[in-house]
């Protein structure tokens, strides 16, 4: 008879250890498929994150996972993706339904054939809701994944198969349509009630929930600025023929990927030419301010800004809104009786308008700066500064767009930019990569680079940093007179060669350890492409190092 294993499950707040025979399946343990209005989708064992069939096969500690968290929230959309791309394929199994980029908690898809109609898709997607299928969950041989996606008109996910020459391939399937998730999925599909499929320029978009309120769609606000964007950058992929990561190990595995590299970065820097275009025809710019989330590069953006304004005959100078932060002991305080430094209330307002006001009149003015290891603000001779008429001032800092932080600032002389890595690329046809993703690996290689920062630590602030970035950036993006893509397509090769090593030393034993899994296996669909390879003036250079600027 086989040993038991002994299985420690939380039930009501408390824990409750037992033993059981292997391959019990995970729910076995749930206190339920739902909690306080919340739905069960998910579970982690021993940290990680796992689908509620998944049979245990050890000692082991057992988790629920609902649908009001971050990472219940990405299983409910996961599945939603599955559940949209099984019935399109009913519908018209000749048409490709391609994922795109997010928008307002939604995915944006287009169609590579003959359109299907919104409300025909939306019909038959309820339809397979009513019938609660069961999401089946197998691995199969390679050969037989060739043959399947090819079956199945998958031309990106049977590409990147010839990348993934693993002997079992992982699929989850509804009826007799298959695809690969990069993640667990609900039960079944009666699980994914609440969604919609809504027309939307040339295709559609799936809306789902927001993650706090899980049983309802939030209204929808179109932003058209950075979906502009995104569509311009898509066509560029396409001009190019890279526009997912298994076209991007091509060119990799071909030996062609130097040119790609100078193809992507003439292609960037020619956005932020145009961009200084803009600033020096108005005129009257006096000020360029720039904002953008974590880690989407404004210290470089900023810099190779000034570089373009120094070839236009002007003479910029740059300043981080860090300079401006009051001190440890007059910052205020969040809901857990932290230091808040995302809020703009952290920043010294009344000076830092009064600095541009001066500088604007032609005055001279020192300005601050701000020790993070003391917590304190303080002044030096060397930060003189005084602004010319032929001088642009270039300040670069989360609260850029936010028009309450340069109050007393005409809006005539001053340039808003926003910047997004919103890269273009998807994994294959139904994965998409997501830019906070993006985000996330680039801060843990700058977080270790630079700062000492273990994985687990950036991984543990990372939704900290998301919240005030919904709080504080996000919304204001609107306000900007240009915005900059800051994604460059080949840099998760590179950046793979980083963060992987780190990844890997996140330890079961720690809550992180589930996110860690979950972006190397995100990484393993890109081949990598050596450091040494990277511009000195790249914007990839502010996360590995190795840069020809100063930081």
């Amino acid at each position: 008879m086989a040993k038991p294993i002994k299985v420690t499950y939380i039930r009501e707040g408390k824990e409750h250890t037992v033993e059981t025979e292997k391959g019990t399946q995970v729910f076995s343990f749930m206190p339920g498929f739902s909690l306080n209005g919340n739905q069960l989708v998910a579970a982690k064992v021993n940290n990680e994150l796992c689908s509620l069939d998944s049979e245990l096969e050890y000692d082991c500690k057992v988790e629920p996972i609902y649908n009001n968290t971050r990472e219940g929230m990405a299983v409910y959309r996961r599945s939603l993706c599955l559940l949209l791309a099984a019935a399109a394929h009913k519908l018209n199994p000749n048409t490709r339904i391609l994922v795109g980029n997010s928008i307002c908690y939604s995915y944006y898809y287009t169609f590579d054939g003959e359109p299907i109609d919104a409300d025909k898709l939306k019909t038959e997607m309820q339809k397979i809701i009513s019938q609660d299928i069961k999401i089946k969950s197998e691995y199969i041989s390679w050969e037989q994944a060739v043959e399947l996606f090819d079956k199945l008109n998958l031309k990106e996910t049977r590409k990147q198969l010839d990348h993934m020459c693993k002997s079992k391939i992982h699929i989850n399937t509804i009826d007799d349509f298959s695809d690969m998730y990069f993640g667990p999925l609900v039960l079944s599909t009666g699980a994914l009630q609440v969604f919609d499929l809504v027309k939307y320029q040339n295709g559609l978009l799936l809306r789902f929930p927001k993650t706090k309120s899980p049983s309802i769609l939030p209204p929808f606000k179109d932003e058209s600025k950075l979906f502009s964007l995104f569509k311009q950058y898509k066509e560029w992929g396409k001009r190019v023929n890279v526009t997912s990561a298994a076209s991007l190990n091509e060119l990799i595995a071909q030996g062609k990927i130097d040119d790609f590299i100078d193809i992507s970065e003439t292609h960037q820097q020619k956005q932020i030419s145009e961009i200084a275009s803009q600033i020096v025809k108005s005129k009257k710019v006096r000020v360029v301010l720039i904002s953008g989330p974590s880690s989407s590069g404004k210290t470089t953006s900023a810099k190779k800004l000034a570089l373009e304004l120094l070839a236009m005959g002007y003479q910029p100078k740059i300043i981080s809104l860090d300079c401006y932060y009051s001190g440890r002991d007059k910052t205020p305080l969040d809901e857990n009786g932290n230091p808040d430094f995302e809020c703009l209330e952290a920043l010294n307002i009344d000076l830092l308008n009064q600095n541009l006001v001066d500088l604007f009149e032609g005055k001279e003015v020192t300005i601050p700066s701000y020790d993070f290891h003391t917590g304190t603000s303080y002044f030096e001779d060397k930060n003189k500064m005084t602004l010319k008429d032929n001088e642009i001032l270039i300040m670069e800092g989360i609260h850029g767009l936010n028009p309450k932080l340069t109050p007393k600032i005409p809006d005539d002389i001053k340039f808003k930019i926003y910047l997004s890595a919103l890269t273009q690329l998807n994994l294959d046809d139904h994965n998409r990569v997501s830019t906070s993703d993006n985000r996330l690996i680039r801060r843990i290689v700058r977080d270790n680079n630079f700062r000492g920062k273990s994985a687990e630590g950036t991984i543990e602030m990372w939704p900290s940093v998301q919240k005030g970035e919904e709080l504080h950036i996000f919304p204001y993006h609107g306000n900007a007179d240009a915005i900059l893509n800051t994604a460059l397509d080949y840099e998760l090769s590179v950046l793979r060669v980083y963060a992987a090593p780190l990844l890997r030393r996140v330890k079961p034993t720690m809550k992180e350890y589930s996110e860690a899994q979950r972006l190397l296996n995100f990484l393993e669909n890109f081949a990598t492409v050596a450091p040494t390879e990277v511009p000195e003036r790249s914007i990839i250079r502010e996360f590995i190092g190795g840069s020809a600027f100063n930081y």
